[in-house]
């Protein structure tokens, strides 16, 4: 039977590890408590600034880009979560009974999946493919970060009004026309301008992730912090933040690399419209492919020990 291309280029699927694969960890209440108060003090700093923004009005295009195209919200990510297969003793872990998913597990308090609403159990199995494709895809580096001068091109409605552009509206174009736009994540195609997408080598949808998305792209690595969230409270906390540390920094070089002149904010550009631009931006693609790796394998983990052994995933 023949198959079509979509089929053929699914990385072939893992076998899937029950729940009881992942191993438990108990900790006492003056372990967690003190876990909970490292991962509060980590966070803290990123959040204090954006909180006094928004009480100024003001705006910030790497800081507030975290908490607002992404949904998780400030105090989401200052709350502390152990994670799925860690057990909490003691009195005070009585309060996280108020939250979804804990029970009393084995003496203590922790998560467990077996209330899981069936959207949920249905979007699990598909990050997990998501997740497995993008870790065997080979990486692309060659997009340049064209994205967002794609996104500015031919219009002078820009994304970041208070910022201008490096090189104007038509040194901008010029560089688009320029350079092969090789853009494979959605998300960020879509903002594209309706003249800039036909210029576009691929037309992602949707739909298309589970087949295009690559370790290469700054943003399918920026997206592991999405990814950890929505896996919460299944996902320690600690991973949670260790993506948002990934993704703080890459949306700083997206923005450096992008034809909007940051330096009033001390971001220097990476000028991609000049060789050595687009060699430092590979550079940097590869330095952050190198360090989601880890991070991509830890959501799979999380991932395959909500997935029950006698399913069959879609």
């Amino acid at each position: 039977m023949s198959r079509s291309p979509r089929q053929i280029s699914r990385p072939a699927r893992r076998p899937d590890l029950p729940i009881s694969a992942l191993p438990t960890v108990i900790l006492a209440q003056k372990e967690w408590l003190a876990r909970r108060a490292s991962h509060e003090q980590r966070v803290a700093p990123w959040i204090a600034p954006r909180l006094a923004r928004s009480s100024r009005g003001e705006r910030h295009p790497v800081e507030d880009f975290l908490f607002e195209y992404y949904s998780y919200r400030p105090g989401q990510l200052l709350r502390w979560h152990p994670g799925m297969g860690t057990v909490l003793e003691g009195a005070s872990a009585e309060e996280f009974l108020a939250f979804p998913h804990y029970q009393r597990l084995g003496g203590g308090i922790g998560v467990s999946p077996s209330n899981l609403k069936p959207s949920r159990r249905q979007f699990i199995p598909w990050l997990l493919g998501l997740l497995e494709a993008t870790r065997d895809r080979p990486p692309f580096f060659g997009c340049a970060g064209l994205h967002e001068w794609a996104m500015v091109y031919q219009t002078e409605e820009v994304r970041h009004p208070r910022w201008p552009l490096r090189l104007g509206s038509a040194g901008t174009a010029a560089v688009v026309d320029s350079l092969p736009v090789r853009c494979s994540h959605y998300d960020a195609f879509r903002f594209f301008t309706p003249t800039a997408r036909p210029l576009n080598r691929l037309q992602p949808s949707r739909s298309d992730a589970l087949h295009l998305e690559q370790g290469g792209c700054l943003h399918a690595n920026m997206d592991l912090y999405k990814w950890a969230y929505k896996l919460a409270p299944f996902t320690p906390s600690e991973l949670v933040a260790d993506t948002f540390a990934l993704a703080r920094e890459i949306r700083e070089i997206d923005m450096r690399a992008s034809p909007y002149d940051f330096r009033t904010i001390g971001l220097d550009p990476i000028a991609i419209e000049t060789p050595a631009g687009r060699e430092a931006y590979e550079a940097c693609q590869r330095r952050f492919l190198d360090r989601a790796r880890p991070l991509r394998a830890r959501l799979i983990a999380v991932c395959r020990s909500l997935i029950p052994a006698n399913s069959n995933p879609a």
